[in-house]
């Protein structure tokens, strides 16, 4: 029998919870009021695609806004989609699908780059046999325990590594790697960005490639995690190298870090290298992607989307 979804199961099956995030030993006051905002989320429950538009007008996070030149995007997260979202998703106009996906990976992706300046400015200003300055360090690969000792030219690689990516980026490869939030991986582990797992806790691909050996597609607690280890990917991992690089350039020439720009580095995330590269610039260019890095996070506290199922 042909299962039917209404817009509300396809709203809630992309909606369903929180998960919340924020870095617990940043001392300073910026730190301590996105903290505040992060805690104690207040509850909203959705049950159809109005209700969602409700919010989303509440906070003027709308086309409307949008087109007057509001870049101001509220603190919303979610924890998941299944196979309704996979399902239901069909029947939705194109640009309902579009604008569902982005609008709520939008504030990932803005959360997370919080998180990553947040750490910036620690590096920026620690002293070099800080503790907090080597727990970085050895997050980021750059020393291999904390008894290593830093110098300033390990600060300065250790700053072309701790450094935001452009939300357009992000949610470029967000929409192209998990189908729009359609893929198996998305729906079973939040994997929205295809990274692979070598340590055999990943999801099998239905076609192994053995000359790889025991590999799969990395899960996730959450989408917001799934964007953090996407963006920390990209920070660590020597195949993105030129990406830093180039990121490293733009900042020491004061020009814009843009998805467009950033995103010719990206040969190696796919094997279909230049191809792939001009898909992702040409999702950023056809959807305006590049007006949401002109985004920023409101002062709204986290908004906890509950699915009445």
């Amino acid at each position: 029998m042909k299962k039917h979804f209404s817009r509300t199961s396809i709203v809630l099956a992309l909606t369903s919870s929180l998960f919340v995030s924020a870095c617990s030993d940043a001392q300073n006051t910026a730190a301590s009021k996105s903290e505040q905002l992060m805690a104690q989320p207040i509850e909203v429950t959705i049950t159809s695609l109005d209700d969602l538009n409700a919010l989303f007008d509440k906070y003027q996070y709308n086309n409307e806004s949008w087109g007057k030149g509001n870049r101001e995007v509220p603190r919303i997260t979610f924890s998941g989609v299944d196979e309704r979202w996979a399902e239901g998703s069909k029947n939705l106009p194109v640009q309902t699908k579009k604008m569902l996906f982005f609008r709520l990976m939008a504030p990932l992706a803005l959360v997370a780059n919080e998180n990553i300046l947040r750490e910036r400015e620690i590096v920026k200003t620690s002293a070099l046999d800080a503790a907090k300055l080597k727990s970085i360090a050895l997050k980021y690969r750059i020393i291999e325990n904390e008894t290593a000792v830093l110098d300033e030219e390990m600060r300065i690689t250790l700053l072309t590594r701790v450094d935001i990516l452009p939300p357009s980026l992000t949610l470029a490869q967000a929409a192209e790697e998990s189908g729009w939030a359609t893929s198996r991986f998305a729906q079973e582990g939040n994997a929205f960005f295809g990274q692979w797992d070598f340590t055999g806790n990943g999801m099998k691909p239905q076609a192994q490639r053995k000359e790889l050996g025991n590999y799969g597609v990395a899960r996730f607690d959450s989408p917001l995690a799934s964007v953090e280890g996407y963006m920390f990917n990209i920070n660590t991992n020597k195949a993105y190298r030129k990406l830093r690089i180039l990121r490293t350039e733009l900042r020491a020439e004061n020009r814009a870090l843009t998805g467009h720009e950033l995103a010719g580095t990206l040969d190696k995330y796919s094997e279909r290298g230049q191809a792939y590269i001009d898909g992702l610039r040409s999702m950023i260019r056809y959807n305006k992607l590049e007006q949401v890095d002109q985004a920023y996070l409101s002062d709204n506290k986290l908004i906890h989307l509950i699915a009445d199922k």
